[in-house]
């Protein structure tokens, strides 16, 4: 068995951070809380985008995919939407 790898950098360990966040946004999901769950998912990506504006381009680790004002449009744009979603759906009658 392969030893465990560790993040080698400052930005791997956000990132380790933002999708263990997102997973937990999911788990709520799963248990029937969806708009607390998406908004908790939309929270920490855009909160992941502060730490990938203000970190290198060799130190962002796995926050870096493209262009360092791509990755931090996107994670914004994307983070925002979900929030935006969350809170604007109309609850449905139950049947």
């Amino acid at each position: 068995m392969a030893p465990l790898r560790k993040p080698q950098t400052a930005g791997g360990v956000i990132y380790l951070a933002v999708v263990s966040a997102a997973l937990i946004g999911l788990v709520l999901v799963a248990w029937g809380n969806w708009r607390l769950g998406v908004t908790v998912m939309g929270a920490c990506l855009a909160l992941g985008a502060i730490p990938r504006y203000f970190l290198g381009e060799h130190s962002a680790g796995m926050l870096r995919v493209r262009r360092r004002w791509f990755d931090v449009l996107i994670m914004v744009v994307v983070g925002v939407a979900l929030i935006a979603l969350a809170l604007t759906i109309p609850n449905q009658p139950d049947y």
